[in-house]
This record gives C-alpha cells, structure tokens and sequence, in this order.
C-alpha cells in the first residue's frame, strides 16, 4: 500500500499528517499493547507468593521479558498474524507467540504455562485498548491542543485592546476587542482540556464474566481483585470493580464526549475565524508557489479552517458513535464491540488532522488593523447604546425609542448622534462624555477579559 493507494485519506494523502498516532492505533501498536498487558499480567503472579509454582522471575528474566514489548516490530508482527491465520483469533495468536518466545529461553521456559492465567481475550484487549488511548491522549492529542491553546492565547493578549465591531445576528453591535473574542475560546478550552485529562481509564482483568471464577477455583487463597487492581496501577489505569466478560467503555465514552466537546468548540472557532477573514479583519500569510484557486490568481482561500472544520465533523461523527455504542453489550457479551472499537484510531486520525490544520490556519494570520478601524467608524449608531442607557439613569424616558427612530434601518453620522446629545437635559460634563465617545473606544472591559482579569 502506497500513499496513492490506501484506501483511508488518514493513510493515504494526511498519513504524513497523522504518522504520530499509526505506532499507536495501528494493529501493530494494538499487538504491542497486548504483549504489555500480558507480559504485566505474568510478572504480577510471579511476585505472588501464594503461587509457588510460578517463582519469581530473576532480573535477567524479568528484562528479557520485557524485550517482548521494547523491541517488537514488524517482523514480530507478522510472526503473530502468521499464527492468526491458524488459531483464527487474534488474541490467541499473542498469548501463543509469547509462549513460542518463552520456550526459545532455558530460564522463562517453565512459566510458559501461566502466560494469559485465568484470562479471558477481554482481560487483554480493554487494557490493550485503554493503554492505546491512555498514549495517544497524552502524547499526540493533548499536545497539539497546547499548540492551538497557545496559538489563542498570544493573540488573545497581543489583540487585548485592538478595537473591533461586534457582530450578533451577523449584524453590527456594540463594539468589542479582538483580544476578548480570541479570549472566550481560550477560556472554554481550557476548561475542557483539564476535562480531558481528568478522565480516569478502566480496565478489568477478571476474567470471562467478571467473577474470578477461574483465577479462585485454581488459587483460592489469593486477594484476585487486590492483584488485579495492582496490576492495572501499573500501567496507569484504574480499576473498574464491576463488570461483565467486557470492560463496559463508560471511561472511553467520557473522553470521547470530552474530545467531541472540544472539537464542537474548535468548530465554533474556526467558522469565526473564516467569517473575520471573510470580513477582512485578517489576512493570511501566502506562501511562494501556492494557489488559492486554479481559475482565480487573486484567492488567497482560508483553506486551514476550512479542513478543521470538515475533519472536526467527521471526528465528531466518529466520537459520537463510538460513545454511544461501546458502552451496550448483549447480556455479558457480545462482539459488536470488537469491531468498533478497532476505528477508535480514526476517531483521533481525524480530531488530529484538524487540530492541525487550525494551528497552521493560525500561524498563518495577521491582523488587518486599518479594516477594523474602518469598520468601526462606519458604524456610529452602534453608540445608541450607551446613549439611551445614560439616557436611562439620568431619568430621562424616550431614549430607546428615540433613538430607534434616529438610527434604525438608516446610515447614522456622528454630527447626527452629536446633535441628539446637545439636546437632551443632561449635565454638560456628561453630554461632553458622550460626545467624545467613539465606536473604538467604548469596548466596556473587554480590554481587561482579553488579558484574563475580567474583574479589572
């Protein structure tokens, strides 16, 4: 399979984009995963000493084990989908090529017996699977979310007091600050984020419904859900108590809802983002030999946010279905599953590929400072706001609607909205004040939110 001939856009034309996620979400990291819950799981009963038949493995031992997992490759890979071809199980096939490993070394040879002890395939893949996701959360995921989040918050404080025209309903309102704008996505980010990362991952290893039924009847004597739990702390996932043959996903369907409430915000960025280039409030930075549009020289296309917002869809898509299948199961199992859970690797190939298309389509834009300032003075009648309110708490009655029969529907001038003040019974100091206000200057405390001091 080339780039030209795979059959997923994640593989084939992004794969160099998402190359990050493919050691970890490919059936080669899904492997390796296994081998690690198996190897982890082998080592716990070795320092049990409730199981003299299994002592404790030497140092020596113990690294060559562990070579299982820190030198697996490609070729390991097809010697287990070898074996596959025979068991027609895909777990099997793992716990079988580790024993084959064992039997090659004089010292790890007489625990062969106890590799995959008392487990069911679910014991292997919900932590295989939780393990997965565990790393591509905090090494790939969050990592390019920092990047977006930093991206935000320098323009955030670089805009704080860069004036701009509201916009609600699409239409021109109170003035704000760029600053302020960028600085409501950082906040629920943010938030978010800290979300992501809280999500605890569950695994279980007890076995084919969840009863120890097996690992009791052969070592009655042994503290099963201790050692269990003992043996998923160390690969740092948390212990689910209470499950049937399969881990039921309700921790991979909270994170996937966490990512899918982050990609909504990203959604909601990058569509104002679009409107504000559209509007010319950015412009983008071009590239030497790029074209916007083969017919139109002149394009320069917000193309970045156009394809996070498309990825961020098919994520979301992906996130959603995955949350609301994964945690239903037929009585103690059934293998709808299995199926759906091996595109979880797509659900992030996606969010990816959009986190990285917004922090490009970032990185790309400069702030036109001479249209924001045009738009602003075109707009004089977005002060009618502060005139009827001022209005308002000198006990002046009228003001909305005077001004809304100055203003509404019709180009308003400031002579115009001088000549209104000059007339109304107010204070000279206040008519002053008044009078001197412009769209660029009556922002409130955006200047203050957009440097993250909203009380200031």
């Amino acid at each position: 399979m080339t780039a030209l001939s795979a059959l997923s856009p994640l593989d084939g034309r992004y794969a160099r984009q998402t190359a990050s996620l493919a050691p970890i979400f490919s059936e080669l990291g899904l492997m390796r995963a296994r081998l690690t819950a198996e190897v982890a799981w082998l080592l716990a009963l070795s320092e049990e000493r409730a199981i003299p038949e299994l002592p404790p493995f030497s140092a020596a031992s113990r690294a060559r084990l562990e070579q299982v997992i820190t030198e697996f490759n490609e070729e390991a890979g097809n010697e287990i989908k070898a074996i596959e071809a025979t068991t027609n199980h895909d777990v099997k096939a793992i716990e079988y090529y580790l024993r084959r490993y064992m039997s090659q070394h004089v010292d790890l040879k007489p625990a062969a017996e106890f590799v995959h002890f008392a487990l069911t395939s679910e014991d292997i893949n919900n932590v295989a699977y939780s393990l997965m996701t565990q790393a591509g959360r905090s090494t790939v995921l969050l990592p390019a979310l920092d990047t977006i989040m930093n991206a935000l918050e320098n323009l955030a404080t670089s805009e704080a007091h860069q004036a701009m025209l509201a916009r609600t309903h699409g239409q021109p309102a109170s003035p704000t600050t760029l600053g302020k704008e960028i600085r409501v996505f950082v906040t629920r980010l943010a938030r978010i984020i800290d979300q992501i990362r809280a999500v605890p991952l569950l695994a279980k290893m007890n076995g084919a419904v969840g009863n120890y039924n097996a690992h009791y009847i052969a070592y009655p004597e042994v503290d099963w859900p201790e050692l269990s739990a003992r043996v998923l702390a160390t690969l740092g996932l948390q212990q689910n108590p209470h499950t049937t043959q399969i881990e039921p996903h309700d921790g991979l369907a909270d994170l996937c809802h966490a990512f899918m409430r982050a990609n909504t915000v990203l959604i909601d960025l990058t569509r104002d983002l679009w409107g504000y280039i559209s509007l010319g409030y950015f412009r983008q930075k071009t590239r030497p030999g790029e074209v916007g549009s083969s017919t139109m020289p002149h394009k320069v296309n917000p193309i970045d946010f156009e394809n996070a917002e498309g990825n961020l869809g098919l994520a979301n898509a992906l996130l959603d279905h995955l949350a609301a299948k994964l945690p239903i199961s037929r009585f103690q199992r059934d293998l709808s599953d299995s199926t759906v859970l091996r595109n979880i690797g797509s659900a992030f190939g996606y969010t990816l590929l959009a986190y990285n298309s917004c922090a490009r389509g970032l990185a790309k834009l400069e702030v036109d400072r001479t249209r924001l300032q045009s738009d602003l003075d075109d707009r004089i009648e977005v002060l009618t706001e502060a005139v009827q309110t001022v209005m308002r708490r000198y006990g002046l009655t009228g003001g909305y609607e005077d001004l809304k029969a100055l203003s509404r529907g019709r180009a308003l001038s400031s002579q115009d909205l001088a000549e209104f003040i000059a007339g109304l019974s107010l204070p000279a100091a206040v008519k002053a004040q008044l009078q001197a206000l412009t769209p660029t200057t009556y922002t409130g405390n955006a200047p203050e939110q957009a440097k993250n001091h909203p009380r200031t």
